[in-house]
């Protein structure tokens, strides 16, 4: 199963929902890989940690080589990386991501993504992509190459109104380039239950038909410090009430198939 992340908008937990999802896919036994389309690189330091330098090979060297004119070029393999936790790999970003982007656009490499992960079926079980805040090249390439699309929200107006672009960008993509691409679920994070107007929007939402999932994900200090030490929750505190949220989240999502 190949899995994008994505909002438009920023500052939503992609990065935190992407390798905590991961990191529990691995943690049960399935071979997982992250890869990271977000010139921030934060998936890519959340898994690697002090590991992570300049010169890690990743996603952006993966690119580059598309666009030197050469009979030599490197299958995506040779750009993964292996993390510290049994099973999970991340093809990490950096900042030169950004640079390469309008020369990928204008010699019309959007498939190449797709056609490169399709290559590693059968050796990852699970992929999981983060992505960029913005529909550019990046998310558009993952939205090509992925089976499923799950929408982090949080709780506000802007989000809402970001959504239903991402829901019409996202049907745009299916219809021209991917029909197997689904939206599989809508992502609550940040919620606050006791909050009138968080309960109202997801409520408003449930009565629209989106597909909001079960599982909401509330703000929580532990959360930040796995960020800082560069862990995902479930080798930080296994034990934490959001590392059993992130559980039941993973769960709903192996219900749905």
């Amino acid at each position: 199963m190949l899995r994008v992340i994505f909002n438009q908008k920023g500052g939503v937990g992609k990065s935190t929902i992407t390798c905590n999802l991961a990191a529990i896919s691995a943690a049960r036994g399935h071979k997982t890989l992250v890869v990271d389309l977000d010139a921030q690189a934060n998936s890519s330091y959340y898994l690697l940690g002090k590991a992570l330098t300049n010169e890690t090979l990743g996603i952006t060297q993966f690119f580059e080589q598309l666009l030197t004119f050469t009979f030599q070029e490197k299958k995506i393999n040779a750009f993964i990386q292996p993390t510290h936790y049994e099973n999970l790999s991340v093809l990490p970003s950096n900042a030169n991501l950004s640079d390469i982007e309008s020369k990928l656009e204008a010699r019309h490499k959007i498939y190449k993504l797709r056609d490169a992960l399709k290559t590693l079926a059968e050796e990852y079980e699970h992929i999981f992509i983060d992505t960029p805040p913005a529909l550019n090249f990046y998310t558009q390439s993952a939205l090509i190459a992925a089976d499923r699309c799950l929408i982090p929200f949080d709780c506000d107006d802007f989000s809402r109104r970001a959504l239903y672009a991402l829901n019409d960008n996202v049907r745009e993509i299916q219809q021209d380039h991917n029909d197997r691409l689904r939206i599989e679920g809508i992502i609550v994070n940040q919620f606050q239950p006791r909050a009138k107007l968080p309960t109202q929007l997801v409520e408003e939402l449930i009565g629209e038909g989106q597909p909001v999932l079960n599982t909401r994900l509330i703000s929580s200090v532990k959360v930040r410090e796995s960020h800082q030490v560069a862990k995902p929750l479930i080798y930080f505190a296994q034990d934490h009430k959001m590392t059993e949220v992130f559980n039941q989240l993973y769960d709903e999502l192996e219900k749905r198939g």
